[in-house]
């Protein structure tokens, strides 16, 4: 039997009003006056009252980050680039300030510049070989976990795959509750329903044991009291969520949503949370009861997801998204055991998307 040996946030501050923590931290690794800081910010927050906020100093760079599309190796290469060009010296620390897509594109980033090449070279698990520069992730919409995690999932040349390693983790996090405050209604469900999937695909799967479940059931009860009782705390609840529903997939792992969403992702574009929630409905016949639930949650918070958008595309196309499905071999195994080979088919799969 083998056991991880993971590697967690070193360090975290929670409460609402800690994101003025930030200069604090990151005087600690400012030891000489040119020593910068490289801020890679959702653009959405630009000309916005976060913006004003940020502890920008006169040699730092501030980056507006586009999470339009997502995150993809040309992009991260391209703001690594960025990066190097802005100073013949090592930046002392990279922030990720945003949401999930951002997060990963400063975890990611952060490890490119230290590891040579472009970063599809490291699309997989422990192929990173040096340590990132310092590294912070302050979420500014909850769900993805990815503040917790140890990759940075990108859409590369072949497919959509993380950057899988101990040195992903960030260094530093800081969950402010106050910074998701006002997030538009349909990106705050698919975001959340993120950490909702994450729970029950880690919690109805092969790979579950008491650490992953401890994490995934407080995650799951924190999701119905956002997501169903409308909770006046929903904000904190949905932050700690987040958090938790990362920590129980990092000592089990998600399923078959997760392996189908990716090839929504990677051949159709879909957004991560919104990509979830479109399979996760079609998916009964893996999570009945968690599909049922979150039907309930959809038609509380007046969500409609888009729905037909497989039904008739060419087989190719198909094609394309069943193979990046059918090479999430991990998820997979968490769905049926050490046999899944045998029943995650073309036929299956085919089926499923042509549902979706």
């Amino acid at each position: 039997m083998s056991f991880k040996n993971f590697k967690v946030v070193p360090k975290m501050i929670y409460g609402r009003g800690s994101f003025a923590e930030l200069e604090n931290v990151l005087a600690a690794q400012r030891k000489q006056d040119s020593d910068y800081v490289v801020f890679l910010v959702d653009d959405v927050h630009k000309g916005k009252p976060l913006e004003s906020r940020i502890p920008l100093k006169a040699q730092d760079l501030l980056v507006w980050v586009n999470v339009d599309d997502e995150p993809s190796t040309e992009q991260i290469d391209s703001l690594t680039e960025q990066v190097q060009a802005f100073s013949d010296k090592q930046a002392v620390s990279v922030i990720g300030l945003g949401g999930g897509s951002t997060i990963d594109v400063a975890k990611a980033v952060s490890l490119m510049l230290t590891n040579p090449g472009g970063s599809a070279k490291y699309q997989g698990w422990d192929l990173i070989e040096n340590p990132a520069v310092h590294h912070v992730g302050i979420p500014t919409i909850s769900g993805t976990g990815a503040e917790a995690s140890r990759t940075a999932v990108l859409c590369g040349p072949e497919r959509k795959l993380g950057l899988n390693s101990d040195y992903t983790v960030f260094d530093q996090i800081i969950m402010d509750p106050e910074l998701i405050q006002g997030v538009p209604t349909d990106q705050w469900f698919y975001t959340g329903m993120d950490c909702y999937i994450h729970c029950i695909e880690s919690l109805e799967g092969t790979f579950l044991n008491e650490f992953s479940k401890s994490y995934g059931e407080k995650a799951l009860a924190l999701c119905r009291e956002v997501y169903l009782d409308d909770h006046p705390e929903k904000d904190d609840k949905l932050m700690m969520a987040s958090f938790m529903g990362g920590m129980s997939i990092a000592y089990s792992q998600v399923g078959a949503c997760h392996a189908i969403s990716y090839g929504l992702g990677y051949v159709l574009g879909y957004h991560h949370g919104i990509g979830n929630c479109i399979a996760f409905d079609v998916l009964e016949e893996f999570y009945p009861e968690g599909v049922a639930e979150f039907r309930r949650m959809l038609k509380k918070h007046n969500v409609t997801l888009p729905k037909n958008i497989c039904k008739d595309l060419p087989d190719e196309t198909i094609e394309k998204m069943v193979k990046v499905a059918k090479s999430m071999g991990p998820l997979w195994h968490n769905v049926y055991g050490d046999n899944w080979a045998e029943k995650v088919t073309d036929e299956m799969l085919t089926k499923l998307y042509r549902r979706i």
